[in-house]
């Protein structure tokens, strides 16, 4: 069977740059690999194809050569040629080792299974009240996980009996085979389809589990709520996830804290922020108020003339630092200026006065000193 051109092997045109067969020699090993086909000797066939055609055309003698005489510049007497074994002198060496080390080396890739396998992490979400996060709480948190199933204790095997080693890969979890690579013939490994690189095989299912070895199960633990922490973060607890396989160590919880709304506080940081009344004879005259904090009230005495939306900083008074809990941000309170909306005849004669002798002329109505006071 003629052979196919090596350009058409590679994809790329006979003026292709050298960059140009790197790029398209990588994407077509990462494609034709044995390890990314096991078992398919089409592709493996494909691969040796590619192999020969970029040591020849990425090397400039051969080239030079292959494009006056094509194929035929591989016999003997042309010397130099392609030796069917190898990269020759080795000038792509560097390029077919990047390719295999990204694809996880020669071995079985991604897929090659190293030992018994640790069990999956877990994320639950856990509500807490505003307030918790500013004191702490524990909490006591029921969930359901896959655990090791307690009649096989995690082997999948029926009581009584135990896993076999595989005879496929004999117990190894894979099989090795030969392949033909620009270096030469080197070993790669995949997965065993017997045991699907478990290296047992069980014979006798466990009935309560059906050889799977786990089974959901219903688990307390104990929840202890830092001060501080934040909506959104989570608390890690290593091993109390999902089982492994046997001999592997479980995966790790995390539980998510979701923390509610808080009618009056909102939270910046580790800084509080919230808003307090104020009538307008407490703005013009000034005198003390009461702020009422997470942690009791604060007197504040407010300055004559205190303005609208003017704000006050409580040192101390904020969230504490999850991981100082010692240290705590502020509380920020943003005053807000209150305007009567009714008001009796006295006090009204009192306004008209205290505008009249500011030299103001009042129009009551819809342009009046109220409504201007409102705006």
């Amino acid at each position: 069977m003629a052979k196919q051109d090596y350009y058409e092997l590679l994809g790329v045109a006979r003026g292709a740059s050298e960059d140009e067969l790197k790029k398209a020699y990588r994407a077509a090993v990462k494609k034709y690999h044995p390890d990314s086909n096991p078992g398919d000797a089409g592709a493996e066939a494909k691969f040796k194809e590619i192999n020969e055609a970029y040591t020849v055309l990425s090397d400039a003698d051969k080239r030079a050569r292959y494009d006056q005489f094509g194929h035929a510049a591989q016999d003997a007497g042309f010397g130099g040629g392609y030796s069917g074994g190898g990269f020759g002198g080795f000038g792509g060496f560097a390029d077919f080792a990047d390719i295999i080390n990204e694809m996880g080396g020669f071995g079985g890739g991604r897929r090659r299974r190293r030992g018994p396998m640790r069990g999956n992490d877990v994320e639950i979400t856990l509500q807490v009240d505003f307030e918790d996060t500013i004191f702490g709480v524990e909490r006591e948190l029921e969930f359901a996980i896959k655990d090791n199933c307690e009649s096989c204790r995690g082997t999948g095997a029926k009581q009584g009996t135990t896993p076999e080693s595989c005879r496929a890969c004999g117990g190894s979890g894979q099989v090795r085979q030969t392949v033909q690579t620009p270096l030469g013939y080197m070993e790669s490994a995949t997965t065993c389809k017997s045991c699907r690189g478990a290296g047992k095989v069980i014979k006798e299912p466990c009935t309560s589990c059906n050889g799977g070895g786990k089974a959901n199960r219903r688990r307390t633990i104990a929840i202890s709520v830092p001060k501080g922490i934040d909506n959104g973060q989570s608390i890690k607890y290593t091993g109390q996830g999902e089982a492994g396989d046997v001999g592997a160590p479980k995966g790790d919880l995390y539980v998510r804290i979701a923390v509610r709304s808080h009618k009056k506080y909102v939270r910046r940081g580790n800084d509080l922020y919230m808003e307090k009344q104020i009538s307008f004879v407490q703005a013009a005259l000034g005198g003390e108020i009461t702020i009422d904090t997470p942690y009791g009230e604060e007197t504040y005495k407010l300055s004559v003339g205190t303005q609208p939306d003017a704000m006050i900083t409580l040192r101390g008074k904020g969230m504490p630092y999850v991981n100082s809990p010692s240290k705590s941000g502020d509380m920020v309170v943003v005053l807000k200026l209150v305007v009567p909306k009714s008001l009796t005849e006295g006090q009204k004669n009192l306004l008209r006065q205290f505008a009249a002798e500011g030299g103001e002329h009042v129009e009551e109505g819809k342009k009046g000193f109220f409504n201007k006071f409102k705006k």
